[in-house]
């Protein structure tokens, strides 16, 4: 039986895809993000641009509480993003604190996001949601066992936390109610965990 391309791929096979920096200019420094402008040189022998933000990286949570009838619920946000103008509901996430432990800073935004604590934490895997124009990556967690407390959210930081149940998350993201990208990733996760079809290597919090 053939195989896929993406199983035979290696970096030898990618030499004939990949653009070679020549120069690198940053034109933006903000808080967190920089922008760079590249001049690059194309596997064709051309050069062109590439313009793009380098992010510090990202973690999100999926937090699972299970009701008095056993059925799961997701704990979710709801939080106004300024870009696109609107209020979304998004699962928990934030961004990485330097080289920070991954499981330690997904702990840290579900405490200071939600106010919950978890018992036990499972590595789902990695999106990368917008590898066009941005080195952004975001480590997906799970978390069950939640305990409630007391959020901690940054000066200037507004959300409203909330619980929906399994179905009702994955048909607001059938419906367009959710088009965040990154919590469309974690609906995809949970509906092939819930099935049995991606199971998870769970362990105790640190």
């Amino acid at each position: 039986m053939p195989t896929s391309t993406a199983e035979n791929a290696s970096p030898e096979s990618d030499a004939g895809l990949r653009e070679l920096r020549q120069s690198s200019d940053k034109i933006l420094s903000g808080r967190f993000l920089q922008v760079f402008s590249d001049q690059v040189t194309l596997p064709d022998g051309k050069n062109t641009f590439r313009e793009y933000m380098v992010h510090p990286g990202a973690v999100m949570v999926i937090p699972l509480l299970t009701d008095a009838q056993g059925h799961t619920r997701v704990v979710l946000e709801r939080q106004f993003r300024y870009p696109v103008g609107q209020v979304m509901i998004e699962l928990p996430a934030g961004k990485r604190d330097g080289q920070e432990d991954l499981l330690l800073c997904a702990q840290r935004e579900l405490r200071e996001e939600t106010g919950y604590s978890a018992t036990q934490w499972a590595h789902a895997g990695l999106l990368h949601p917008c590898i066009s124009y941005s080195t952004e990556y975001i480590d997906i967690w799970f978390a069950q066992g939640l305990q409630a407390g007391q959020a901690q959210l940054d000066a200037g930081e507004f959300l409203e936390v909330f619980s929906a149940n399994s179905d009702e998350f994955f048909a607001w993201c059938r419906d367009g109610r959710i088009t965040d990208a990154k919590t469309l990733t974690g609906a995809l996760w949970l509906q092939n965990y819930l099935s049995g079809a991606w199971p998870l290597q769970w362990q105790d919090a640190v």
